[in-house]
C-alpha cells in the first residue's frame, strides 16, 4: 500500500486551470482519470488526511504510485478527453457501466445497392440505418415480419441473393410477396431502394402518412369493384396496425427524446435508458455499474451519458434528454451534446405530465435491474471468491490468485507450432490481454521444450518491463503484431505487454510441463509466481517438485475454475494455429510479388476465375486486368516460372482429383482430412 505523500506534487507545481489526470499505480497502468474545471483545487482533495477521505477515494490514492494531468482549454475538452482516456485506458476505479447483454437493432444497410433489413448486434457501421435497441431478437423479427407485407424488403444474406441472381429463382419469400425479389428483377434498384426509404421512415414513427394512403387506395379499390386488391389493402393496414401496436403511444406530442432513470445503493448503480421517437418507445437498454469511486447521481449521469453519446452523431442524440439529476457543472455537458448533434439539446429534469409519469416507469425498470443483478451478482461473487480460495489452498498460496495466467501448446503433427496465453483476473476472462506466440527456437514437436521457452519468453519481457520503468528497448523482438515499440510507449496508461505479473501460471499438461514451467522461471530468478498444471486425462493439479498430483473433488469450484482456464486457453491456440495453417495452405506464388495486395490478388483471380487459368495467361492478358501494370504482369509471369507445378489435390474423403478452379477449395479440401489429428 502506497503512502499519497510519497508521489503528491510539489506546492504550486498543479496549474489552476481546466483538465484531465491520471492515477496510476506501481506498474505504470492507469487506474483512475478524472476531469476538473480546477486542477489544482481537484488534486488536492486527493492529498488530504486519508481518515477524511471517502473508503473508496482511500482505497484508490493507496493503489497509486503517481499522478498526472493534462491541461486543456475548456471545460467540454476536459469532458471529450475523460471519456476518450476512459474507453483508451479502462481504468478500475472509474465508473464503468456494464451492459449485461449485446443489445440487438433493427439494421437497414442502405449502404448497399439492394438495402437489406437485419438484425444487427455490437459496433455501429457507417451508411447503415438502426433502429432500437430492442429487448429481444424476437421482439424484432416479430415486427418485420408484419411490415413485410407492406415494404418487401430484401431480408436474405448476400449469398442467397447471389445464389437465387445466378438461377434466376426467388427464395420463398418472394413467392409469398413479403419480398420483392429484386434478385431476378422484378423490381429495379431505385424501386427497391424507394422500398427500403419506406420502410425507414415507418420505422423513425411517420406512420400516419402510410395508414391513410393504404385506407384510401382500399377505398377506391373497393368503389373499383377490385375486392381482391382492396382485401389485401385491408390486411396490410392491419398488419401496420399491429406493428405500431408493439410500441404504445407514450408521449402525445410526437417528442423525440431519451429518458434515464438511477437505482442505487452504496455499492452499485443501475441506469435504463428508454429512447422515445415519435412519442413511441422505440428501444429500452440498461447497464450496471459498481461505484468504485464517491460518486454523486449527477456525475452517474454524466458516466452515462459519455457512454451513451461518445460514438454517436446527428439524429442519434435527440433534441430532449430527460435525467433525475443534472450534472455539475451543466453547461459543459449540454455543449458536448449540442456538438455531438449538430443542433441544440435540451438536458433537463421533468418536472410534470406525461414526461414525469414516464420517468418513473423508466426508474422502476432502473429498480428491478438492480435487484435483478444483485441477486445474481452475490451468487456468482460467492462461487468465484471460493473458487479461488480451494486453488489457494490446493497449490499452497498465501492468498487467492487474483490474476491467473494458463498456456497451452498447439500444433498438426509438430508443424505450425504455436503456443497460447489467456487471463482470468477475479475468476474472470481479460480477453484484452490474450497473447499468443510462435515456437521459433526449434522445429518440430516437443510441447516440453516448447513450453519452457513460451515461458522464458513471456517473463523475460517481464523482467525487462520492471528493469526499464515499462520502457521497451529498440532491439525488442516482434510479436504476431508486429514491432512491440511502435505501440507501446512510456505514456501508453494501458498494461503494456506482459508487464503485469500473474500470482500463478496454470500450464496445460501434466509433470513435465509444469517442471519445464517452473525451471524457465527459476532460471530468470523469478521465485513470487506459482506454478501448477492440469492434466486432461484424469483432471489432476500438479505442481512443482511433487511426484504425486493434488486430486481435487469433482464438485469442486476451483477444479471448475481451472478447467475453464485450461479450456479457454486450449481454444485460443487452436484457432490461432488453425489460422495459420490456413494461410500456409493458401500460400502460393502470388504471394511473392512485392506490392501485390488482396485486393488486386483478387482482381486476378475474378478477371481469369482460377489460379490456373492464370498462371497459363500471356503478360498482355494480365495486363487487362484493372490496376495492373507490365512490370507488375510480369514479375507474376516470373513467379509462376519459378513455382514449380503443383501436384493435384485429392479428396481424402472420397479419393477424387479435384481440379484447380477454385484456390480455397483445394487448400480446404486438403486439410479437411487432417483436422482430427491436432494436438
Amino acid at each position: 500500500m502506497a503512502d499519497p505523500s510519497s508521489y503528491r506534487p510539489q506546492p504550486g507545481q498543479i496549474p489552476d486551470s481546466p483538465g484531465v489526470y491520471r492515477f496510476r499505480d506501481e506498474h505504470r497502468r492507469v487506474i483512475y482519470v478524472g476531469k476538473a474545471k480546477s486542477l489544482r483545487q481537484r488534486l488536492a482533495n486527493y492529498f488530504q488526511d486519508l481518515a477524511n477521505l471517502h473508503p473508496r477515494t482511500r482505497t484508490m490514492v493507496t493503489t497509486a504510485a503517481s499522478v498526472e494531468w493534462t491541461v486543456v482549454s475548456t471545460e467540454v475538452e476536459a469532458l471529450q478527453l475523460e471519456y476518450s482516456w476512459i474507453k483508451e485506458y479502462d481504468p478500475r476505479f472509474n465508473v464503468k457501466y456494464r451492459d449485461d447483454k449485446s443489445y440487438p437493432y433493427l439494421a437497414v444497410t442502405m449502404n448497399e445497392e439492394f438495402p437489406r433489413v437485419q438484425v444487427m448486434r455490437g459496433q455501429k457501421k457507417k451508411g447503415v440505418r438502426y433502429f432500437g435497441p430492442y429487448g429481444h431478437a424476437w421482439a424484432i423479427r416479430d415486427t418485420v415480419d408484419l411490415l413485410l407485407r407492406v415494404f418487401p424488403v430484401r431480408t436474405c444474406s448476400a449469398g442467397v441473393f447471389k445464389n437465387a441472381a445466378r438461377t434466376g429463382r426467388p427464395c420463398l419469400l418472394g413467392y409469398i410477396g413479403k419480398c420483392s425479389a429484386p434478385c431476378v428483377g422484378r423490381v429495379s434498384p431505385d424501386e427497391h431502394r424507394e422500398l427500403a426509404e419506406d420502410f425507414c421512415d415507418f420505422m423513425t414513427g411517420r406512420t400516419g402518412t402510410y395508414i391513410r394512403r393504404l385506407e384510401k387506395d382500399m377505398t377506391d379499390a373497393a368503389e373499383e369493384m377490385e375486392y381482391e386488391r382492396a382485401a389485401r389493402l385491408r390486411d396490410d393496414i392491419e398488419a401496420l396496425r399491429k406493428a405500431m401496436e408493439k410500441s404504445a403511444v407514450v408521449l402525445a406530442d410526437a417528442t423525440d427524446a431519451d429518458l434515464i432513470a438511477l437505482a442505487e445503493d452504496e455499492l452499485e448503480a443501475a441506469v435504463q435508458i428508454f429512447h422515445v421517437r415519435g412519442g413511441r418507445v422505440r428501444g429500452q437498454r440498461g447497464w450496471v455499474t459498481d461505484k468504485v469511486e464517491a460518486v454523486t447521481s449527477g456525475d452517474l449521469v454524466e458516466h452515462a451519458l459519455q457512454q451513451l453519446y461518445g460514438e454517436e452523431r446527428g439524429d442519434a442524440v435527440p433534441k430532449e434528454v430527460l435525467v433525475p439529476a443534472l450534472p455539475e457543472p451543466l453547461e459543459p455537458v449540454q455543449e458536448w451534446l449540442t456538438t455531438r448533434r449538430g443542433s441544440n439539446v435540451s438536458l433537463r429534469i421533468p418536472q410534470r405530465g406525461d414526461k414525469k409519469a414516464l420517468m418513473e416507469t423508466v426508474h422502476r425498470n432502473a429498480q428491478q435491474a438492480l435487484a435483478l443483478h444483485k441477486t445474481k451478482r452475490a451468487s456468482d461473487l460467492t462461487t468465484r471468491s471460493r473458487a479461488l480460495e480451494e486453488i489457494a489452498a490446493a497449490v499452497e498460496l498465501d492468498s487467492a490468485p487474483l490474476r491467473i495466467e494458463c498456456y497451452d501448446i498447439s500444433h498438426l503433427q509438430g508443424d505450425d507450432v504455436v503456443a497460447s496465453m489467456v487471463v482470468f483476473e477475479d475468476g474472470l476472462a481479460r480477453k484484452s490481454e490474450y497473447r499468443r506466440f510462435q515456437i521459433k527456437g526449434f522445429e518440430g514437436q516437443d510441447d516440453v521444450r516448447s513450453m519452457h521457452e513460451v515461458i522464458t519468453r513471456r517473463f523475460k519481457r517481464y523482467l525487462a518491463a520492471q528493469e526499464k520503468s515499462g520502457e521497451w528497448s529498440d532491439a525488442e523482438p516482434e510479436d504476431e503484431d508486429g514491432p512491440i515499440e511502435s505501440r507501446l510507449t512510456e505514456d501508453d496508461g494501458r498494461p503494456k505487454r506482459f508487464a503485469y505479473p500473474p500470482q500463478l501460471v496454470v500450464v496445460d499438461g501434466g509433470q513435465p510441463q509444469v517442471a519445464a514451467a517452473k525451471r524457465a522461471l527459476d532460471e530468470l530468478g523469478i521465485d513470487d509466481i506459482a506454478v501448477c498444471g492440469l492434466a486432461k486425462r484424469l483432471e489432476e493439479v500438479w505442481v512443482p517438485d511433487e511426484d504425486d498430483p493434488v486430486i481435487l473433488p469433482r464438485t469442486s469450484e476451483g477444479l471448475y475454475l481451472l478447467q475453464r482456464v485450461r479450456d479457454e486457453a486450449h481454444r485460443f491456440a487452436i484457432t490461432y494455429q488453425r489460422t495459420k495453417r490456413a494461410k500456409r495452405f493458401r500460400a502460393g506464388p502470388l504471394d511473392e510479388v512485392p506490392g501485390l495486395g488482396d485486393a488486386r490478388k483478387q482482381a486476378l483471380i475474378k478477371h481469369f476465375g482460377s489460379v490456373k487459368r492464370l498462371r497459363s495467361a500471356t503478360i498482355d492478358q494480365i495486363c487487362e486486368v484493372p490496376g495492373i501494370g507490365r512490370k507488375t504482369a510480369e514479375t507474376i509471369v516470373a513467379a509462376f516460372a519459378r513455382a514449380e507445378p503443383a501436384a493435384p489435390a485429392v479428396n481424402t474423403a472420397t479419393g477424387e482429383i479435384i481440379e484447380d478452379e477454385d484456390p480455397t477449395a483445394t487448400a480446404a479440401a486438403t486439410s479437411e482430412g487432417r483436422r482430427g489429428q491436432e494436438s
